[in-house]
């Protein structure tokens, strides 16, 4: 069913599809499996609800959600209303600034499947005692996943690609949010990606040794032993940010956000794709894509000390840009016309029209550095990204970046 066609359905059915969750007679349908590519080259598996149980997660996910919202903890910033992970990033700057430098980086294994359906409905139920709530909340977490045209039986994990995936997975984390809390730590979590922060690594060993066995003793969560361990500011990141030293004189010891390696890759593949040549796109089509994904991706690194590496990116993309409009140019003849409207001299002109040079090398070439320069972009739409930058990143004080970076 088409989300469009959920009114008229209902206008129909309330009355019946009221009865049955009331009589606790409701059987949620098979949840869809769709594979989604991760970005270490493996693919992970959403369960897609239909329309019907979608709009159901959704209702029963605002009834429950303030019976939990109000106790979880300060330090849990995922999926929750005025949370974000700015404040999880920014958090976790703090304690590094503040000398907690060691820091247990925990990665559970497979989280949303593996949850232990029985420890989550037992949780659920010391704040739940509504039978057919609970009835709807259990059907919705043993309902089969289809793949590949097999329904498969589902015995443990939480279906991510479910409205109320997220709060499930809050509900169930939160004990260990209230054990951490009790043993005194100091830990930033996002969902089910959380660290803890520590002066000394005696102590970083003992609190993740601790936390290790709550997880696999109480919670019955795995632990991926190759992606946990402790580590130092420059060796960890969290939600795409790094950390690098300031190595300014008067903040020695002090660390600043950078965005992470991997980030940056798949930004650049990104651009690379809008401003690929052969793409069959209209100029005007690529600079409103480019400005999306631009506009998306500032925003959400707006903290990070980025803004020498954003002037070399910007110059990278208008070159891409310039290849485009000198390819979309075509024949020789056209290319002449074009250089000469944009003021280049008929014999200049003559010349860089027949050139046997390659068009990356013309892109970055005076010839159209001069002619289709940044005001002749921003005039067709482009926003510049350290312009992008300069507009949207908060008073945050900021350091130079050492070479390498």
């Amino acid at each position: 069913m088409q989300i469009g066609d959920l009114k008229e359905y209902l206008d129909k059915n309330r009355d019946i599809l009221t009865s049955q969750i009331r009589e606790c007679e409701y059987i949620p349908q098979p949840i869809r499996g769709k594979a989604i590519p991760k970005g270490n080259g493996k693919s992970r598996v959403l369960g897609i609800p239909t329309v019907v149980d979608r709009m159901l997660q959704q209702a029963v996910m605002r009834v429950i959600m303030p019976r939990y919202e109000y106790m979880f903890s300060n330090y849990s910033y995922g999926f929750r209303p005025r949370r974000n992970t700015h404040q999880a990033v920014r958090k976790s700057l703090e304690y590094v600034n503040s000398g907690y430098q060691h820091i247990v980086e925990i990665d559970l294994k497979g989280f949303f499947d593996e949850v232990d359906h029985v420890l989550l409905l037992q949780i659920l139920y010391r704040k739940i005692k509504c039978r057919a709530t609970m009835t709807l909340l259990r059907r919705w977490l043993r309902v089969p996943i289809q793949q590949n045209g097999r329904l498969v039986k589902r015995r443990k994990g939480v279906p991510q690609g479910s409205p109320i995936s997220p709060l499930l997975s809050n509900i169930i984390l939160h004990e260990l949010d209230e054990y951490m809390e009790n043993k005194g730590m100091r830990f930033v979590r996002y969902a089910d990606d959380f660290s803890i922060y520590c002066k000394t690594k005696s102590e970083a060993k003992f609190q993740g040794n601790e936390v290790f066995k709550f997880l696999r003793d109480k919670l019955k969560l795995p632990i991926n032993r190759e992606k946990s361990g402790i580590r130092k500011p420059v060796n960890f990141q969290i939600l795409g940010y790094g950390f690098v030293p300031t190595y300014v004189k008067d903040e020695k010891g002090k660390y600043q956000l950078v965005v992470t390696k991997k980030r940056w890759q798949a930004l650049k593949s990104k651009l690379k794709e809008i401003t690929r040549k052969i793409t069959p796109m209209s100029f005007d089509e690529r600079i409103e894509k480019l400005n999306q994904v631009t506009r998306g991706w500032i925003n959400y690194f707006k903290y990070a000390s980025i803004s020498q590496k954003l002037i070399k990116l910007d110059g990278w993309l208008r070159n891409r840009l310039r290849y485009c409009i000198w390819h979309h140019w075509k024949k020789p003849e056209r290319k002449r016309k074009n250089l000469i409207r944009l003021g280049v001299k008929h014999g200049m002109a003559y010349a860089w029209s027949r050139t046997r040079m390659g068009g990356w090398a013309v892109a970055q070439s005076p010839i159209l550095g001069s002619t289709i320069t940044l005001e002749r972009l921003n005039k067709r739409g482009y926003l510049s990204m350290i312009g992008l930058f300069q507009k949207v990143s908060p008073n945050f004080k900021t350091y130079p970046l050492f070479p390498m970076i």
